[in-house]
């Protein structure tokens, strides 16, 4: 007899033993079902193949196993129900098995899902798409992820600046207006970075159907007035016009446009200085 997965082999000269060793790998399959039983467990759930052997003994006493499940659900499931991952079936306690309110198996289209509910450290949830064809499923998907994702920067960074290019106009006039004290070239490579901030509210424009130069007009115009609050002014995507952002709710958070600002700001001086460390 051969084991497939310890590469061993057992070599008989009486044949009348052979039934003998085949009777001992049953008894020790049975032994380690019958501890899975014995620890309590109501759930099983295992890397690997369980068998249908297996199956059918779990099932004849109510409890439920799934075999071949992923290495990123079962981390998941044991993070959820505090459970514990076991490499051995010996000496199982309590307080290795996690626990959850209901657990139920649920059809869905054509798959079943394994559910746990009222899992007492659950953080996270489960979001199953469904669509009509491949590609509404992926459009969902991203636009699910990029609701995640800006939920996931507002709770790690609150700050927030005012939207609607009102602070890349901002920047643009800072730069013009410190660029009329500079001689010589470096004058022009800083009015060609303000004017390249301009490219966001431009975009935008664009993007929501409106004549971008008529409001960037606008919006040189206010952010050049000096009046008070004018640095929050940026594109009203409603009516076309232009807003206090913070009034209008029209927000951005502080890193996004402050990263985008240091990597622009890094070409540049890349491109400036082509062996600068």
């Amino acid at each position: 007899m051969k084991s497939e997965k310890d590469n061993a082999e057992v070599r008989l000269t009486d044949p009348g033993a052979y039934q003998e060793i085949v009777d001992a790998e049953w008894n020790i399959i049975y032994d380690k079902l019958e501890k899975c039983v014995a620890s309590g467990a109501q759930i099983i759930l295992s890397r690997l193949a369980i068998g249908d052997l297996g199956t059918q003994y779990f099932a004849d006493r109510g409890i439920f196993c799934a075999g071949r499940v992923a290495e990123d659900d079962l981390v998941r499931v044991t993070k959820a129900t505090g459970a514990k991952v076991q490499t051995t079936v010996n000496d199982v306690t309590p307080e290795q098995l996690g626990n959850c309110e209901v657990f139920e198996e649920k059809q869905v289209g054509n798959e079943r899902f394994n559910l746990f509910r009222g899992c007492p450290s659950s953080k996270t949830c489960t979001m199953v798409l469904r669509g009509g064809a491949e590609q509404f499923i992926e459009e969902a998907a991203r636009s699910l992820n990029d609701a995640i994702e800006i939920v996931r920067r507002a709770v790690k960074n609150a700050a927030i600046v005012p939207g609607g290019g009102a602070i890349d106009m901002e920047l643009s006039r800072h730069l013009r207006e410190h660029a009329r004290g500079i001689e010589g070239k470096g004058q022009l490579f800083i009015n060609a970075f303000a004017k390249a901030l301009e490219i966001i509210p431009r975009q935008l424009c664009d993007n929501s159907g409106f004549d971008a130069t008529d409001v960037l007009n606008k919006l040189r115009q206010k952010h050049a007035s000096g009046d008070p609050g004018a640095a929050n002014f940026g594109l009203d995507v409603n009516t076309g016009g232009i807003i206090d952002t913070y009034e209008g709710t029209y927000c951005a958070f502080h890193r996004i446009p402050a990263s985008l600002f240091y990597l622009s700001a890094g070409d540049c001086l890349s491109i400036h200085h082509p062996t600068r460390d």
